[in-house]
């Protein structure tokens, strides 16, 4: 019974294998929901054309200064809407935070509301290059699970995408005092497939380009899911060095799929920083509404051509005869 039952796992594995590379070879999209959430850092795969997907988060985080002597409490709403726009590579995407910040002054006793967007940014990212797009490099060993699951160096060869937006700031924003209405920003992202059940992506952005609050980001993220595959947990380190503000952060989380187009997530960090110090969590959800169509291929462009008529019906002696002789001409074996 034991050695039936592994028999049935390896076949599932297999099986796996075949959806996993057939949905990376041919599209962005894939069967189940890909999400962002619960970290900071951003798959460098579309989600599909004619997807719509949302995912949203409420956080809280406190924040210590020691050198300004003061102590905030920041309850946040953060959502991001994704849609695959015109092509599979090609995702639009909105991302907003909207905080609301207690911030006391140890010195006076003073507590100030601040209650505005954090973030509001629209962007465009497009996929570059997709290692996976090769179907011969990719094919799955149907005699070795061993062979399929270990770290082979090549799966460090990441998808690439880029990405372009705005940063957008509108009235009295306490958060970001005398900052222009727009400030663009780049970013470039990445992601590995190092085995089937770890993933590495990587970002490095350059944000609010010509502003007093110029900065650059990098995030680096290794997600891993279990036996189980509705589970996974992952860790993250996110630097930050601008103008105004530098730190680094770390974050670590678990996430849950529900469904196929749903799931949640539940997330905690820290800085090691005083100045300030930041501990904080999230829990959030992930939603899509599937629209994916595939696009059907004319039997005119299939590898061979057309099926010509009588094509099944078999041949004759003759015919049989002159398809050898045919064969041997190629090769260069003609008999006389």
């Amino acid at each position: 019974m034991a050695y039936l039952s592994k028999i049935k796992y390896f076949k599932r594995i297999v099986l796996l294998g075949f959806i996993f590379s057939y949905t990376l070879s041919f599209s962005q999209y894939t069967d189940v929901i890909n999400s962002n959430r619960p970290g900071e850092s951003v798959s460098a795969y579309a989600i599909g054309r004619n997807v719509l997907q949302a995912e949203a988060g409420l956080s809280f985080e406190q924040q210590d200064h020691s050198r300004l002597l003061t102590e905030s409490d920041i309850f946040g709403v953060d959502l991001s809407l994704r849609y695959g726009l015109l092509w599979e590579r090609l995702e639009i995407n909105y991302e907003g935070i909207f905080n609301n910040q207690d911030k006391l002054d140890i010195n006076t006793g003073v507590t100030n509301k601040n209650t505005d967007f954090y973030r509001n940014r629209f962007g465009l990212k497009y996929l570059l290059y997709d290692p996976f797009k090769n179907e011969e490099r990719n094919k799955p060993n149907l005699f070795s699970w061993k062979a399929n699951n270990k770290f082979k160096l090549k799966n460090l060869l990441p998808a690439i995408s880029i990405y372009a937006g705005a940063n957008f700031v509108f009235g009295d924003n306490p958060y970001y005092k005398n900052a222009p209405i727009a400030s663009p920003r780049v970013m470039i992202a990445t992601q590995s497939r190092i085995t089937p059940r770890f993933v590495l992506i990587s970002n490095i952005a350059y944000d609010k380009i010509g502003t007093d609050f110029e900065e650059w980001n990098y995030s680096v993220s290794l997600s891993h899911s279990f036996r189980d595959p509705k589970w996974s947990v992952f860790i993250e380190n996110q630097g930050i060095k601008g103008e105004l503000y530098s730190d680094i952060l770390f974050r670590s989380g678990v996430a849950h799929l529900i469904t196929n187009n749903l799931q949640a997530d539940i997330n905690f960090g820290a800085s090691f920083k005083s100045t300030p110090s930041r501990i904080f969590g999230a829990l959030g959800m992930s939603y899509r509404l599937d629209m994916h169509q595939y696009k059907e291929t004319p039997i005119s462009d299939v590898e061979g051509g057309p099926i010509k008529k009588n094509s099944m019906k078999k041949k004759g002696k003759k015919q049989q005869k002159n398809d050898k002789k045919n064969t041997k001409k190629n090769k260069g074996e003609i008999d006389f």
